[in-house]
């Protein structure tokens, strides 16, 4: 990528301090994923963080997948994570896992115990928890602390062989158990788990924590900025433990800055997940979810999702994004990108009485009124037409200017036409309106005769394409009154609203990811997963307007 960041933070002056002081003569970062499940859009702004600073400083970036739990990773996740990386723009110099490293960090396990700093403890989870003490009450030493290294490396080795079951012994750092630092009370670093790794196999039976395997493996691979988030500040202390006592080469910084957090949305993989395994959605790539997937298939560009996490930066303190803040920079991208087409999403049919029956004219329309080259399209005219059901009121309230008895509106590109019947079905439903239209008013005939007050889109009955609608509401509804409540119970129950109707016939050859602004319907793309050669199905990404303003 060469559009970097360009606006200052607090990262990017350390980074400019190292360099200029001659700590570092070349950066490098890492964007550092458990393979656990699909990235989200926080983890975007991750992505463009550590991709961008050392793309602006002519480092390096390196992709590692932190596979140190096998119990909840999946080469799915893996392939999703360099799909979505990769479609964001951005190119990793460096591929790695973790679990390459499972044979070092298994030695600088023996080190820690051969320096007297790690020990085999059989307290039981629950007894860690309550021996670890509270944030006013310094922990309890476990009765295991003081075995003796000899017999601490026969039992990591036995652990290590799968000689002990799941859960009954752990390896731990001795550090000090009356910190006011509650990560530095003798952290676990190893635990034992018989589960087939996706990258190792079946070579393990032991296992290293977050809080150990990580540090290292900023070290073995040089990161200069290790870049997470604020929950890790309190980590820090450990982190740099690690690295100074297992004896690394190398001294990474760890920095911490404050995650994503935008409204209505949810940013917790371990949600998203239960998402997908409730069936609330169709899967991770559903367009109402909020990974880089599902952003994708509902439309997003990688421009709009990189130029929405350069806006909102980068601080220490925690706040809330607005979600139409992301909308603003998907209509900003598409309004000169995306060619326009007439679509009718809630069809009624409109029957224009005076029109010679079986003729049709073909009518110029612009592509795009925001880009002079994009030039004209043709489209049909006949005597029946589709318009939108809400374009219709039968007794309008005061400053309804579209269709209703005896009211004349321009149809675009078209005619003035004034309705004078409407036909009911015997349960007293409009199913169809009749009008009547005037041929001098033909849209760039140069008619001054008189103004209407509206002009609604539309499409030919008899030249159109049947297709599906997939309209969008945020999925989770956020509100106060909703803050004791189970997750599952605040899902939007019209998150998903699906319509019937048609298009013109010039968008038949596209294909999935084509994107349009249907002429005041909002912009849409074409689902790549649901359409096909018989039936165009259109998400839409978001719709035309809203008053939201970028402070």
């Amino acid at each position: 990528m060469s559009n970097t960041q360009s606006s200052s933070n607090f990262i990017r002056n350390i980074v400019i301090d190292d360099l200029n002081s001659g700590k570092h003569e070349k950066i490098i970062t890492r964007f550092p994923p458990e393979p656990n499940g699909y990235l989200h859009i926080g983890h975007a702004k991750s992505i463009v963080l550590n991709f961008e600073l050392a793309d602006e400083f002519k480092g390096k970036t390196n992709l590692r997948f932190d596979d140190t739990n096998p119990v909840k990773e999946d080469t799915e996740y893996v392939e999703s994570i360099k799909e979505d990386v990769n479609w964001l723009g951005f190119n990793w110099d460096n591929l790695f896992f973790a679990s390459n490293y499972f044979d070092t960090m298994y030695e600088k396990a023996i080190l820690l115990i051969k320096k007297g700093l790690a020990y085999v403890c059989d307290l039981t989870p629950e007894d860690i928890k309550a021996y670890r003490g509270t944030l006013t009450e310094p922990g309890k030493e476990s009765p295991y602390r003081n075995r003796s290294v000899e017999e601490n490396l026969s039992l990591f080795e036995k652990m290590k062989n799968g000689e002990f079951e799941d859960g009954s012994k752990v390896l731990r750092a001795k550090i000090d158990m009356s910190s006011p630092n509650i990560n530095m009370r003798d952290p676990i670093i190893y635990r034992i788990s018989h589960t087939k790794h996706h990258n190792t196999g079946s070579k393990w039976c032991v296992y290293p924590m977050y809080d150990f395997a990580h540090p290292l493996e900023d070290a073995i691979e040089g990161i200069t900025h290790s870049i997470c988030t604020l929950e890790f500040e309190d980590h820090r202390p450990l982190y740099d433990w690690v690295v100074e006592n297992c004896e690394m080469s190398s001294t990474p910084r760890q920095i911490e800055f404050a995650r994503l957090n935008i409204t209505n949305t949810v940013m917790s993989k371990r949600k998203l997940k239960m998402l997908v395994d409730e069936g609330v959605v169709d899967g991770w790539d559903d367009p109402r979810m909020p990974t880089i997937a599902g952003l994708r298939r509902r439309g997003y560009t990688p421009e709009s999702i990189r130029n929405f996490c350069r806006e909102i930066g980068v601080a220490k303190a925690s706040s809330t994004v607005d979600s139409q803040m992301l909308e603003h920079f998907i209509r900003e991208d598409l309004n000169t990108k995306a060619p326009r087409a007439m679509a009718v999403i809630n069809p009624l049919k409109l029957v224009i009485t005076n029109y010679p029956e079986g003729q049709s004219e073909v009518l110029e329309v612009e592509n795009n009124p925001n880009d002079e080259t994009a030039g004209k399209r043709t489209i049909t005219f006949s005597r029946e037409l589709y318009i939108e059901r809400e374009d219709f009121m039968e007794n309008p309230p005061k400053k309804y200017y579209r269709f209703f008895p005896g009211n004349e509106v321009r149809l675009m590109g078209a005619y003035f036409v004034k309705c004078t019947d409407v036909i009911k079905d015997k349960d007293g439903n409009v199913v169809e309106i009749h009008g009547t239209y005037d041929v001098e008013t033909k849209s760039g005939s140069g008619f001054t005769g008189r103004k209407v007050k509206s002009t609604i889109h539309w499409v030919d009955a008899n030249n159109s394409l049947p297709c599906e609608f997939r309209l969008y509401e945020p999925l989770i509804l956020d509100s106060e009154s909703e803050e004791n409540k189970h997750f599952l119970e605040q899902i939007n129950p019209n998150s998903l609203t699906v319509t019937q109707g048609f298009i013109e016939t010039n968008i038949k050859n596209s294909r999935g990811n084509d994107k349009f602004q249907l002429v005041r319907n909002g912009y849409f793309n074409i689902d790549p997963v649901y359409s096909d050669d018989n039936k165009l199905i259109f998400n839409r990404i978001v719709s035309l307007k809203s008053s939201f303003k970028i402070k």
